[in-house]
């Protein structure tokens, strides 16, 4: 149960399902916001802004969202285009964080 909500099989009602919803939607949030902080972290240590595009890690990030998604028995290609998006976003962010510490290269 996350946030006192029931497990999808436990539902019922729609209310039950909306609330779920709601509820894996901040743990999301929550996750993003820790992710985001890595992205932000890499902005302070990597030295090069050249370095924040990384395709071969951009790559390998997708694929195994995929992979994992694929092994849970989830539509692989939605993740994987979720994560195309995921991953640009925290490019761009980790380049506006690189350029905030040390101004545009």
């Amino acid at each position: 149960m996350i946030d006192d909500t029931l497990l999808p099989d436990e539902c019922t009602t729609m209310a039950e399902v909306r609330a779920g919803v709601d509820a894996v939607d901040r743990e999301l949030i929550a996750l993003l916001e820790r992710r985001f902080g890595y992205m932000r972290a890499a902005a302070r240590i990597k030295m090069d802004r050249s370095a924040v595009r990384d395709e071969a890690r951009k790559q390998a990030v997708i694929a195994a969202a995929t992979a994992d998604a694929r092994a849970r028995g989830l539509p692989d290609d939605a993740i994987a285009a979720l994560w195309e998006e995921l991953v640009e976003a925290s490019i761009a962010y980790e380049f506006r964080e690189w350029d905030r510490l040390r101004g545009p290269g």
